[in-house]
């Protein structure tokens, strides 16, 4: 039986299966059946029902950017919404809907180039639906709220090939759990719509970086970032990397977004720069697009990857820091890269009642990452094992796990991901996809 849908579906005798196949993270090797690039709801529902039928698992995909790759997988039939990318800007309503495979730059050319700011993330091709199901991250998440807190409303299609509704006002119980649940547990979406916020023109880019620091300035620095993050005005978003460079070395990077003058930033980020360890600093006051665009080309096009994340709840002690610090003193084998960085919460976050999201950890200081970047696919095995061990460390100082920044080895996942909302979670997943349909690796 042959899926027929109005879009491609590529299967491994296509001469593009191998770029269609290809994650971001480029350490993931996976080898789909086949994938179906849908280009409507209709698509959608039609390679679900097929993959019922045949008895093909299926995984959803939009940006490629799954840390673990579950949104693909050996012999499964990919659903990918990538094509999926219509835009619609309703200010009269103040609203945008977005199709399933709007990504992040798309979304904020559309929003910012008519004056509104987006809780959107970082990385230009992650896929905004994906994002905002985990919760949401991004430099305006302290002012704005995580992206799941402005949505209204969304659209999917369940395990029967059917559109199911998801509001305050439909399914309310449904619209808790995507929102902050992760991608992919309860069918495919292919529409979402959010509340646009307050138009504001301007912004300010704060980019502070150090090469060769010591010990001892990075400890000044951790411990003023933990101080610093607590107190910060809502309008102010950081995000600091402690990182060891086979380019640069070891060194510091700050990177926020002020939504102020720059005047009022460069008093905010003067503590900073008196420390003495600054080697380049950028205060910039431009348009709220360009500050996204600045930031999104600072990505590469791909990397080979491990990475995963955590939250700091209570501030963490200086003996921490310093075990933290001594994780990323040598590479892993074959590494170009290793990082550890802090995710600033607090602000607006912490302003939206706890039940209205399933996304379980709104009240922590902030998101603790680590990572190692390497080159080689043949550096895969020595870098992760590296990465594993290590992460156990961070794993006896913080709490739970941030789902957007999943880790394979995370055995209670459940409780790491969903806290005290696990069980509600499962219940919620057992009335809207009662066969788990939609499993998948470290899904509820």
């Amino acid at each position: 039986m042959t899926l027929e849908i109005s879009g491609r579906v590529v299967t491994r005798e296509n001469l593009v299966y191998e770029e269609a196949r290809t994650m971001w993270n480029r350490a993931i090797e996976k080898y789909p059946l086949a994938i179906a690039f849908c280009k409507s709801s209709e698509d959608v529902a039609k390679s679900i029902k097929w993959a019922k039928a045949q008895g093909v698992p299926v995984r959803i995909r939009s940006g490629r950017h799954h840390y673990e790759g579950y949104s693909t997988g050996n012999d499964v039939l990919v659903i990918d919404v990538s094509e999926m990318n219509q835009i619609h800007l309703d200010e009269a309503r103040g609203e945008v809907t977005i199709e399933g495979g709007v990504r992040n730059r798309e979304l904020y050319e559309a929003v910012c180039s008519k004056g509104y700011p987006f809780p959107g993330g970082g990385c230009p091709t992650v896929g905004v639906v994906g994002f905002a199901l985990g919760g949401g991250w991004g430099y305006s998440a302290r002012l704005l709220g995580l992206g799941c807190d402005a949505i209204t409303q969304i659209e999917l299609i369940n395990a029967e090939g059917e559109v199911v509704v998801a509001s305050k006002e439909q399914n309310a119980d449904l619209f808790w759990a995507l929102k902050g649940s992760g991608g992919g547990q309860f069918g495919v979406v292919v529409k979402m719509t959010f509340k646009l916020p307050k138009k504001r023109e301007e912004a300010t880019l704060i980019r502070i970086e150090s090469h060769h620091v010591t010990r001892k300035g990075q400890i000044e620095v951790f411990k003023l970032w933990q101080e610093t993050i607590g107190d910060l005005c809502p309008e102010a978003n950081f995000k600091l990397s402690f990182y060891n460079s086979k380019e640069k070395g070891d060194g510091i990077l700050l990177i926020g977004i002020y939504y102020g003058t720059r005047e009022e930033a460069h008093h905010l980020v003067a503590p900073f720069i008196q420390l003495g360890h600054t080697l380049q600093v950028l205060v910039q006051t431009m348009s709220v697009l360009e500050i996204n665009r600045w930031i999104q080309d600072a990505h590469p096009e791909y990397e080979h990857y491990k990475s995963s994340g955590r939250f700091v709840e209570q501030n963490l002690e200086e003996q921490h820091m310093h075990e933290l610090l001594d994780m990323i003193k040598e590479r892993a084998e074959g590494a170009v890269y290793t990082a550890l960085s802090c995710y600033g919460l607090g602000g607006h976050i912490t302003s939206v009642k706890e039940d209205t999201a399933s996304f379980a950890y709104r009240r922590c200081q902030y998101i603790l990452g680590f990572q190692t970047v390497w080159e080689d696919n043949k550096d895969s095995d020595p870098n992760k094992n590296w990465f594993v061990e290590r992460f156990k460390v961070i794993e006896t100082m913080t709490k739970g796990s941030f789902v957007n920044f999943p880790g394979a080895e995370i055995t209670s996942y459940l409780d790491a991901y969903y806290g005290k909302n696990q069980d509600d979670l499962i219940k919620i997943r057992k009335k809207y996809d009662k066969n788990n349909f939609f499993k998948f690796e470290q899904g509820l």
